[in-house]
């Protein structure tokens, strides 16, 4: 896995990616595949040269060879140094350039080549975060985006899907099938993706004009077919929510990948026993969601990677709540608070974690799932539905194609509630932990009142709304110091008092 150099600038910050277009050679005697890639740039300042990613054949003879590298059919020097490929070529400022790279090798990880359950070989893109460079020369950092098209040719067994749209179907002498699949949209490389396999195939239905595919191994069509058409119900829900799908198809496939799913942009990868989950519609709707958000908007640096996976995971729970009833939500919500209290205890970091160090995939935390969508919950309670949805659309529309980090979503809410969101953002996502809250009462019989006290026992104060059910009727605190009292009248020296009954603060509770 990549560490921690892979979390600052795009590696390739001389160059912006605009166009990818990959001619992957695969067969069946080995695992060797051969590529040919070329990639139109723009240069963003005058350089000599410039790096792109590719990881390089290491010792046991696995990785990538570079055979060849040419713009307009000249030579042109290249250096592959351990991951990356340095390329001596001027560019002056605004200046666009195609430089055509011939490589071939055996993908370490990136692209897997394997046999799925029922033992029939197969190859799955497996991008996230930044395994791309282990089968294709590219900018393999989510700030460079690009459309992409590619090119396979295959046995002419297998079926291949991709990004984009299916351009080109052919078969090819000596039993090979050539498949040519283009996307316009600009996206990252984590979620550039081919999947090569005998698939069975089927189109559940054409929400909105976008067509939905299913794609699963033969021996799975029933239950695969039946079990992925759910997509065609979240597909419109999220439509109606957010904006137009940004992509032309949507297809979810069985694959080999190494998540529970992966939300390749228009090729939505699903782990190989998925199609017999009974969890799937929430899967679905969380990578379906990740459209939008995460492939759409991609962060602007992995320190940011909770505005992919939180909105993922928070949509998908709105989702269930529109669908299922708002207990569903509650339950959710519910599962979520204890699983970030646990991980507290492991790991104890803001969402924005800027000291993160260690393996890409340790980024993929509760963090950056849970906590950060139960940010987008209590944000959703702060501002309210009408603004929060408002500034959802807002936030797509303007960064749809390109990419935000924590301040951008920042302002567009501030925009659209009218209401200072950065001591919100600060204590929530800036901030380790959570607020630790004891509840107790005193009761004053000759008053007949009850005082509520609420302390803060972490370090520092946070500052909230606290819900409380006294007795059936529903009391709001804003609680902002150490300690803060509520006193109400009551006939009862013991109130039944209810803490949080909505489940709207990410807080532990003391009474």
């Amino acid at each position: 896995m990549s560490a921690l150099s892979a979390l600052g600038q795009a590696p390739g910050s001389s160059i912006d990616v605009q166009h990818y277009r990959f001619a992957i050679d695969l067969n069946d005697a080995d695992n060797v595949i051969k590529g040919q890639a070329t990639l139109t740039v723009k240069f963003l300042k005058r350089a000599d040269k410039f790096t792109l990613d590719l990881a390089k054949q290491n010792s046991e003879g696995k990785g990538m060879l570079v055979t060849a590298l040419k713009e307009h059919g000249k030579a042109v020097m290249f250096l592959q140094d351990s991951d990356k490929l340095i390329i001596n070529a001027k560019g002056a400022p605004g200046s666009v350039h195609s430089y055509r790279i011939n490589y071939q090798g055996t993908p370490t990880d990136g692209l897997i080549i394997s046999t799925n359950q029922y033992k029939h070989r197969t190859f799955f893109g497996d991008n996230w975060a930044t395994r791309a460079r282990n089968w294709l020369p590219c900018v393999d950092h989510p700030a460079d985006k690009a459309s992409v098209e590619f090119l396979v040719t295959t046995p002419a067994h297998y079926k291949v899907v991709a990004n984009g749209l299916k351009v080109a179907e052919k078969l090819l002498p000596g039993n090979k099938r050539f498949t040519h699949w283009r996307e316009t949209a600009k996206l990252p490389t984590k979620v550039m993706v081919i999947g090569v396999a005998d698939f069975a195939v089927a189109n559940p239905g054409n929400p909105g004009d976008t067509p939905v595919y299913t794609y699963v191994f033969p021996e799975d069509k029933e239950v695969g077919f039946n079990s992925y058409a759910v997509a065609t119900k979240i597909l419109p829900w999220f439509v109606s929510k957010i904006g137009p799908f940004p992509y032309k198809k949507l297809a979810n496939v069985q694959s080999k990948t190494i998540f529970g799913g992966m939300e390749n942009a228009g090729a939505i990868f699903y782990y190989e026993k998925s199609v017999n989950d009974k969890g799937i519609e929430a899967l679905m709707a969380h990578e379906i969601a990740h459209q939008w958000f995460g492939d759409a908007i991609s962060e602007k640096t992995w320190q940011h990677v909770w505005l992919s996976e939180s909105f993922a995971t928070y949509m998908a729970n709105l989702y269930l709540e529109g669908t299922y009833g708002p207990d569903s939500l509650k339950s959710r919500l519910e599962d979520d608070r204890k699983l970030i209290f646990a991980f507290e205890k492991q790991y104890l970091a803001p969402v924005v974690d800027s000291a993160f160090k260690g393996p890409m995939i340790n980024m993929l935390n509760t963090n950056a799932y849970q906590k950060g969508g139960w940010v987008l919950h209590m944000l959703r309670r702060k501002i309210g539905d009408e603004a929060f949805w408002k500034g959802v659309c807002n936030y797509y529309k303007l960064y749809n194609g390109s990419n935000a980090n924590t301040d951008d979503l920042r302002a567009v809410m501030e925009k659209v509630s009218g209401t200072n969101l950065k001591p919100f953002f600060y204590q929530w996502l800036r901030t380790s932990g959570h607020p630790q809250l004891k509840i107790s009462q005193v009761y004053n019989d000759a008053a007949k009142t009850v005082a509520i006290h609420v302390n803060q026992l972490q370090a520092l104060p946070y500052q909230f709304t606290l819900e409380l059910l006294v007795d059936g009727k529903l009391y709001q605190m804003n609680i902002k110091g150490a300690e803060t009292i509520l006193t109400l009248s009551s006939a009862s020296a013991k109130p039944d008092i209810k803490v949080d009954p909505n489940v709207n603060l990410l807080a532990s509770f003391v009474q």
